[in-house]
């Protein structure tokens, strides 16, 4: 039996993948099968750690595992020590546009900001009162006096900043800082606010920021990559390890009805793949899903982009029996039915768990999988989402019908058996992976 989380986190995880979603916690006590895939996401860690830059498409149909898997990284990364920035991208926010949409995804993305301690999202305060809590503490270590504590903290944000400066609106950026830190230390919350709305990007006109703040910018459209990466070099000076964002449902792009706005996205999504991959960033990940159809269609997709299709269409010796792990695509393989079994096996020990009472067993839930995978078109058509919500409801349905059986839930849904080869490797020895 795999380690079971707490109450708290179990109950979660069943609401969230009982109703088609994906959990913000726990993810991890159930993944099964993605081994190949979390090395080589791991691996791209290893290389922001050093100082390094790293952009990934993770490819797979809806209901696929696409955002499991997110939620599987966000949940290794912050525990290795770095900032997780994540969001959706939608109709109101893409990469750029003209109401804004391209500062819409930056809000979200650091609404959503989380580390190991706050890892539901909101650790921008967070990160900045740790920033200034390492000065704190280095004064005290270095034995300054009450009075000179503030002029010697001062100078250190100066030197500290010093990187940063020379970064695109650096000197803006480390004026914030000071100002964030004078808040800090004079009590002035009123300030300390400000200074966190003017990093949420939540000014509209530079003149109230200039009022507030004494800074003429404010974060735009155009230009909050740049800040993306401004954060990041801070967040490395905070004393964490970097930054990974994480962007899903980029079908939303090829959405796009305009061609002209449509390419516009395509070009920033150039623009982040050259600035990562060529070393301009450092200590930064991008990640983002995608559907097979969102990626390759050559009408709407990226791939009618020829700038990027050229630099990620699939080379002349991959093939699915020879995956290259290390190219900038990485398309996620289908559960087979082992692991399939292994996932609500560990399912039916977490309901056990939470609700005190074992209501299904292992030949019921064999007799479960092997329904599920003898529908019609099962093998094209049906996704983990689907069975993991589906296999919830029957728990619950046993639970609270202790005399009804699988056997008969099944039946009276209308499943039609067929026997088939998939019955047979149901029974085989099962591998899993455990984090």
């Amino acid at each position: 039996m795999a380690k079971l989380p707490p109450k708290r986190i179990s109950n979660s995880l069943m609401n969230a993948l009982r109703g088609g979603v994906v959990p913000r916690e726990g993810a991890e006590y159930i993944a099964v099968g993605r081994t190949d895939e979390l090395e080589a996401i791991l691996h791209d860690i290893e290389i922001l750690e050093e100082g390094g830059s790293t952009f990934r498409f993770i490819v797979g149909e809806f209901g696929s595992g696409k955002s499991f898997l997110f939620s599987i990284i966000r949940s290794h990364v912050t525990k290795k020590g770095f900032v997780v920035l994540d969001a959706d991208l939608a109709p109101n926010r893409k990469l750029t546009g003209s109401k804004n949409e391209g500062l819409n995804l930056y809000r979200e993305l650091i609404k959503n900001m989380s580390t190991q301690s706050c890892p539901n999202g909101g650790a921008l305060s967070l990160i900045l009162d740790k920033w200034i809590n390492n000065f704190y503490l280095e004064a005290r270590t270095n034995k300054i006096s009450e009075e000179g504590k503030k002029d010697y903290i001062l100078d250190r944000i100066y030197e500290s900043c010093s990187s940063i400066r020379d970064m695109v609106h650096g000197f803006e950026f480390g004026k914030l800082l000071e100002n964030y830190y004078l808040s800090y230390e004079d009590g002035d919350s009123e300030k300390k606010d400000n200074v966190l709305k003017w990093l949420r990007g939540e000014y509209n006109l530079k003149r109230e920021a200039k009022n507030d703040l004494g800074i003429s910018i404010i974060i735009t459209d155009s230009d909050w990559y740049d800040y993306i990466k401004l954060i990041t070099s801070f967040s490395v000076q905070a004393g964490y390890k970097g930054v990974l964002i994480l962007c899903d449902e980029m079908i939303n792009l090829s959405k796009i009805s305009n061609k002209i706005a449509r390419q516009n996205n395509f070009e920033k999504l150039l623009m982040l793949y050259n600035d990562t991959l060529q070393g301009k960033a450092h200590n930064l990940g991008i990640i983002m899903g995608a559907t097979p159809r969102s990626l390759e269609d050559d009408r709407r997709g990226v791939f009618s982009y020829e700038a990027l299709r050229s630099r990620l269409d699939k080379g002349s010796f991959a093939s699915s029996e020879m995956k290259d792990l290390l190219s900038p695509i990485l398309t996620i393989k289908k559960l087979n039915d082992s692991e399939l079994f292994v996932l609500l096996e560990r399912l039916s020990e977490l309901h056990a768990s939470l609700f005190g009472k074992n209501t299904i067993n292992e030949n019921d839930i064999k007799q479960f999988l092997t329904s599920e995978l003898s529908r019609v078109g099962a093998n094209e058509k049906l996704t983990p989402r689907e069975i993991i919500r589906d296999f919830i409801e029957v728990m619950n349905l046993l639970l609270q019908n202790p005399d009804s059986s699988v056997e008969s839930i099944l039946n009276n849904k209308g499943f039609s058996y067929t026997k088939s080869l998939r019955e047979d490797s149901i029974d085989d020895e099962f591998t899993t992976f455990v984090l």
